[in-house]
Order: C-alpha cells, then structure tokens, then sequence
C-alpha cells in the first residue's frame, strides 16, 4: 500500500488546505510524509495491483471490500552492504499505524489440525486447534466522491485458554509463552515472488485470511434483508448475486473448498447446491505463467492441517474427473492432466485446477498472458469450458503514479485537456493535439528536468553520489529475478563501458544507469545479480576514463515510497523479460504516464502499450512469443552468441576471468555458468538486438524536441492503463455490478431520508 497521508489529502480534495495549515504551524509537508512507514504488505505488483483495485473501487463507488493479513513484519528493508544484499526485519508497527482501527467486536475463530468425525448428520470436523483472527480496518476513500471503503486485515490471536485446556497445567508460564506458536501465523510475509514455497506456516497464512474472510462475509450476508429467509427460498439463494469474491493468485484458494464446508457441513446445503453457488460467487485471476510459481501443496501436509478440505477437494476432483471421462471416454492422459491432484513421489494439490474449476470466470492480466493461459498453460480446461476464460488487462491508479507522484506533469496536462482526466484517464488522448505545441514540448521537458534535478539531489543526500542531471536516466526497478534479465541491463552496461575505453574521443550520449529491486532472500542467483552490478557499477563509476558519461547506481530498498521518487524522474524504462515470461508487468504503465519512454520486448502489457501509442514510438527489440518457443524446438545455445558477437563475448569474459572482482576472479562463475549452460531466459539470444535497440535510444535522446514528442504520444496512449477501467471491466464482465458516478452527500450534510443512495448489487 506504501504510504497512505499524501493519498488520503488528495483523495479528500484537502492536500492544499493541509499544506497550507501545516507551513503556518512553521512545518514541511514533504518532510513530514517522509516520516511515514511505507505498508509493505505484499512482494511485488501482485501486492500493488491489488492496492491500485481498492483505490479503482473506492473511486467508482463499488461496495467492495479488500482482505487480507495484518503482518507484524512486512517486506524486508534491503541494505546493500558490499555490494552484497542483506535483509533487515521490517518493523512497521514499531511507531504505531495512525490509520487502522481494530475492530475486537468482529474477532472471529479459526480452526487448524483436529480429525473428521462421519456421522448420519454429516461431517464433523472435531479436535481442532483454535487461533482467533482479530480485524484491523483501514480507510480506502475514493477520489473526491465522499465514498470510504475499507481495507479489512486480519492479526492472529491465541485464545485465553491456550494450551492451558489441556492437561499440563503444571507448567502455567510455559503455557502463555507458547501463545506466540499461535500469533506466528501473522508474524511476517513470505518475501518470494513468483516462486513456490511450500511451508506450513504459509499455508497456515493462506488458510486463517480465508477462513476468517467467508465467516466474515456470511456474517454480513445474513445480517442484510437479503439474507433472511424467504418461505420460497434456501438463505443463500441469493448469496452469489450479493456476493463476488476475486481470488488474486491461487494464494486464497482454500477459499473453494471452505465455502463448501461452510454450506455442507455447517449450513446443512445438498452438495450439488452448494456447488452451485460456490462456482457462481468466485473468480481467479491468474498472475503467472513460470512452473515454479504455481502452488502445488503436499497432500500429506494438507491431510494433517486441514483434514476436512482435503476431503472436500478428493470430492470435488471426483466428480470433475467423472465428467470430463462422460466426455473423453478412454483418454486417462487427459484425466491425469487435468486432476486436481498430482501423483509422483509426494502427491499434491494443483491449486490453479481447484481455482479453475470452482470458479465461474477466469481471467489474465494482460492480453497475450491471457492467450498463453488459454493455449498453453490450461489448454485443457479452455478446451472444456471457452467461454470462462477472459482477459482483464491490468492497470495503475492515476491518482497515486500521476498526481501524488508527479504533482508538475499533473499540473500541465490539467492546463491543457481540464481536471476531468484524472477520474477518466482516457481523456489523456486530448494530448495528441498538442504533439506539435512548441510551449507545451519545452514545459513537457522542463517538467521532465525539474523531477530529474531533484532526484539527483535526493540520489547525493542517500548514496553520496554526484550524477548529472542532464545524462540520460535509464531505469531498471523491480524484483530481481532470472526472467526480469537485470542480467542483460548488466551486460549492455559493460558493452557501454568498454565502448568509451576503446575510444573515449568518440561522442557518447551520457547515461545514469538506476537498477533497483529486492531479491528473495533464498534466490542465489537473484542475489548473484545484484552483487554483479554493484561490482560493475564500481568500476565503472572510479574509472577517470570514463568520467561522467557514464554512472551506475544500485537503488537500494526499492519500495513504493522510492518508486514515487525515480518514476517521475526516468527517461527511459527498461521492461525486457523473455516474451511470453512477464504476465504483464505494472510498472511499465507507470513509466508511461510520467513521461519516459520505454525499451522493451513483446511481453505482457508492453504489447498493449505498443498498440495503443504506435509501436514507432516504443523501443521494442528482441524475440517474440513465437521466436521463444521456435528456439526451444531447436534447442538454445549460448556459446553459439557468445562466438558471434565479439562485445558480448568482451563482457562475459571480463565477468568470467574478475575484472569486476579482483579480490575473488571466480565470484561470478555461477552467473557464467548459467548463462551458458542453463539460462531458460536466454539472455543472450536477445543480447544483440538490444544493444542495437539502445543505440537508437541514444540517438533519439540527442535530439531533445524528438524525444519530447515521442514523450507527449506516450502519455497520450497511456489512458487505457488506468485501473479504473480495468476495475469497470470487472465489475461489468466478472461481478455484474454497476460502477456509480453518485458523489455521495459528504457527512455534514443531511441525508434525504427518502433516497437510497447505496446501488444495489453486489459487494465485490
């Protein structure tokens, strides 16, 4: 969520009012936002999409409700020290959280462990231990419509009696410090993205918000008219035209079959009704497409923490098998490939089957991801039902990554096109008129310097590191990982580097390099990475050869607070995954709308970027989807590049024989050996088309009123990337709801008695 004081007086139309009160009481409203913690609650764009939603949502008046956990440490804070990444725990509670209210009224149980007991009633899950959820609610106020909705995240409670029903009370004090066992389950985030843990603990996670979630939600359902009963109707007739639950990711997936327990076991429902009403109220969103991303649980593990749902998913698997072999009579493969459950030596769950097959839409987040999912990863299952598979492609919230964090560009485009943009971004192609506006190109790039000059100053106040404010900015922010290739940034940086050095005479388009981002702490070779480019970076930046053509910086502990800062200040944005790798990526729309330009593959939303701006004006290089999956028939091999092209072979060999580590020659060989032997990202099959890509970035860059106008048709295609309209795709495709422009009356004013202003329709 990042920091929420600078969102919450922009949304309520109040940040001049404040700036202004807080200057006359002698303060600094930017020295005091930068005192907040940012919530660091998630991993990556997974975590700030779903923030981005509850912005979208709150804005468009959708009764909608974001759930998740309350975790005492979130994301780590990342310190760089030589060169190595280190990871310090993130306290960010240790000053108190002004903005959440615990809500102990609404403290709900949630049970773990215990046996199934069968009986003529039906199925009793007994034994159990008990570990209660205690919600903490968070305001989310739409932009300027009065409409508050709320961020609901459960903390972890052991209950009174912990440990001292039991038969040892001998050992009373023993017992209420064994209450931590219970309270770990919201402790810390699990730092992986797009990488499959399976540890108890995390399925303890995944399993408490989702139990402590549906309670909560049947909760609110029966206390509505709706929920009482109506002589024609069962209660939950009606519950999935009151109710749409969006599973983000396979992470809530225990959501299926707890809904079933709850109808089934607890709600006394017929199986087949309770079926029906489970598919009618989830969808899944998918948000990766990498194997060792998706989540695939132990049977053994979910037998013992959770008795009753693996029988529920045995039961579910049974009559999904039974169907498909009513349909493909004979073809076990089939079955064996669209089970819910996987043989081999451990069993496990697939958990993207149970979300397919338990929901009633599902969807991708970009459209060529969306492709993939259909004809590749589930072919199986679009195969069987074609009409539940939709694209949903992802966006950002303009009020955060435009206004907040670029309060300059805001300003301009607001002179030219009105205010009205920023509650319907697709006003932005109104810009188009003025791509030929002597005035409006040099404000453009003025903004554009202004934002530069102040992250510098920022940059020598935290690194101590002189940049100049007019090189070129490229920047590389996001997780570190194999698939992101931060390794061919590195590559294109030495190529750079040896390019001055063999003719320093020779005219070279100065650059600051920014790479930033965190790598899972587990991940060798994400770690490998960055200490790779802050071993480049040190020679680069202490070469007197070199100057000021050419600096490179690690951007420590990248954060949405940092990410505030570089967006508005870059020029050029790197999105250079493998096609066919990256989902769709976020950050890319971010880059866009700030005004830098992007280099990039044909990869996620970059597609759609390319085809909404005209793919003249994108840096787009490198293999496409089908290049990928050509050179996979064929079989990839690197030595046959590195033989080729003679920089790329200069760059490896300089990392391979420790010119970038003198102290250790052999530091890098694991990055070496990947890239020859075992790169699935093949970095160096696009190395060549990028260095090339590049040199036209270079080129365009010198030439200030060309790249400005490329800059202006940019921001002017950048509409489709608000995640207002992605939020209205769902609500119209997915939840069936309607979006309301009602400015609801703010507090002050009486309320007409007589109007109901609440829409109906569903909360999401």
């Amino acid at each position: 969520m990042g920091r929420t004081l600078q969102n919450t007086m922009i949304n309520l139309g109040l940040q001049n009012a404040c700036d202004e009160a807080v200057y006359q009481l002698g303060l600094d409203m930017e020295e005091l936002e930068e005192i907040e913690e940012d919530a660091g609650l998630g991993n990556g764009g997974l975590g700030r999409l779903a923030a981005c939603f509850l912005d979208s949502m709150a804005t468009l008046g959708l009764a909608a409700y974001g759930y998740g956990i309350r975790y005492e440490y979130g994301i780590f804070n990342q310190k760089i020290r030589d060169g190595w990444q280190v990871e310090e725990a993130d306290d960010w509670l240790r000053h108190g959280n002004p903005w959440e209210k615990a809500r102990p009224e609404y403290m709900l149980p949630v049970h773990f462990y215990g046996r199934v007991e069968h009986s003529a009633s039906g199925a009793k899950w007994v034994d159990t231990q008990v570990v209660l959820a205690l919600p903490y609610d968070t305001p989310v106020p739409g932009y300027m419509n009065n409409t508050v909705n709320t961020m609901r995240l459960w903390s972890a409670r052991a209950p009174n009696d912990f440990n001292l029903r039991d038969f040892n009370v001998g050992d009373y004090i023993q017992a209420v410090l064994d209450r931590n066992l219970a309270e770990n389950i919201s402790r810390v985030l699990y730092p992986n993205d797009n990488f499959f843990e399976g540890k108890e603990l995390r399925l303890k996670q995944e399993y408490f918000v989702v139990a402590a979630t549906l309670q909560d939600i049947i909760r609110r359902f029966k206390a509505s008219k709706f929920g009482s009963t109506d002589s024609v109707r069962t209660v939950f007739d009606s519950f999935p035209d009151q109710v749409a639950i969006q599973l983000n990711d396979t992470h809530p997936a225990m959501a299926i079959p707890e809904l079933m327990r709850i109808f089934v076991d607890i709600e006394k429902l017929p199986w087949d009704k309770a079926w029906d009403i489970t598919k009618k109220t989830f969808a899944y969103t998918n948000h990766t497409v990498l194997p060792e991303a998706l989540e695939r649980w132990p049977v053994d593990l979910v037998e013992k923490l959770l008795p009753r749902h693996l029988q529920i998913i045995y039961e579910i698997n049974q009559r999904h098998l039974d169907h498909i072999a009513s349909l493909f009579p004979n073809d076990v493969d089939r079955l064996r490939r669209m089970s819910l459950i996987e043989e081999g030596d451990t069993k496990r769950i697939n958990m993207a089957h149970l979300c397919i097959v338990g929901s009633h839409a599902v969807n991708g987040v970009a459209k060529i991801h969306s492709e993939i999912v259909k004809t590749q990863v589930f072919e199986d299952f679009a195969e069987l039902e074609p009409e539940k598979f939709q694209n949903k492609t992802n966006g950002i919230t303009p009020r955060r990554w435009l206004l907040l964090c670029n309060p300059g560009l805001a300003e301009l485009i607001a002179e030219k096109i009105g205010e009205d943009y920023v509650r319907d971004l697709s006003q932005l192609t109104k810009l188009h008129e003025f791509v030929d506006d002597d005035l409006f190109i040099r404000e453009v790039a003025k903004v554009k310097q202004e934002n530069k000059v102040k992250f510098a100053l920022y940059l020598e106040k935290e690194y101590k590191v002189k940049i100049n404010p007019s090189s070129m900015f490229d920047v590389h922010v996001k997780r570190i990982h194999e698939y992101k290739r931060q390794l061919m940034n590195c590559l294109h940086i030495i190529t750079m580097y040896n390019r001055i050095r063999r003719d320093p005479t020779k005219l070279f388009v100065p650059r600051t390099v920014i790479i930033g981002g965190k790598a899972a702490p587990g991940y060798h070779m994400a770690k490998m990475i960055i200490k790779l480019i802050n071993a480049v970076a040190q020679v680069v930046n202490n070469d007197p050869m070199v100057g000021s053509k050419l600096k490179v910086i690690f951007l420590e502990n990248y954060r949405v607070s940092l990410a505030e800062k570089v967006i508005p200040a870059t020029d050029l944005s790197e999105q250079i995954s493998t096609a066919g790798t990256e989902a769709s990526g976020t950050g890319n729309m971010k880059f866009m709308l700030n005004g830098a330009l992007t280099i990039g593959t044909m990869d996620g939303a970059n597609v759609e970027m390319a085809e909404e701006a005209g793919e003249e004006n994108l840096f787009i290089f490198g293999m496409r989807v089908e290049d990928v999956t050509e050179l996979d028939k064929k079989g990839y091999n690197a030595q046959l590049y590195y033989d080729r092209l003679p920089e790329l072979k200069q760059a490896v060999d300089q990392i391979k024989s420790g010119f970038f580590s003198p102290k250790e020659p052999n530091l890098f060989s694991d990055v070496v050996n990947m890239l020859f032997h075992h790169d699935r990202f093949k970095v160096f099959a696009d190395y060549e088309a990028y260095v090339k890509c590049q040199e036209k970035v270079s080129e365009l860059y010198l030439n200030s009123k060309a790249w400005t106008k490329m800059v202006i048709r940019n921001i002017a295609a950048a509409g489709k990337f608000s995640s207002d309209r992605t939020i209205k795709e769902y609500a119209r495709d997915i939840w069936h709801v309607e979006p309301s422009d009602l400015k609801i009356p703010p507090p002050n004013e009486p309320r007409d008695a007589g109007q109901d202003k609440t829409p109906n329709g569903t909360a999401a």
